[in-house]
């Protein structure tokens, strides 16, 4: 099931769920102030092929370190 980011345009904050494709833009509130002013972020992804040390999709970097790129990264959420 995928994970989505979204922002409370009430009080900033920016939090996840995990949805289904078609649960993707139903209604959220945010878990902090309550509203129901929220909007569905772009997120970053990056994933792996088998065999390859090359990542494929969303990052697009142009630095030559491959698939040990840093400078998009961002610190995973829980």
């Amino acid at each position: 099931m995928p994970t989505y980011e979204y922002l409370c345009q009430a009080c900033s904050t920016t939090y996840e769920e995990r949805r289904t494709f078609a649960q993707a833009d139903e209604p959220s509130r945010c878990p902090e102030c309550g509203s129901p002013r929220v909007r569905r972020q772009l997120s970053q992804f990056i994933v792996f092929s088998p065999g390859s040390s090359r990542s494929v999709g969303g990052g697009g970097c142009a630095c030559s370190a491959g698939g040990a790129c840093a400078c998009r990264a961002t610190p995973a959420r829980n």
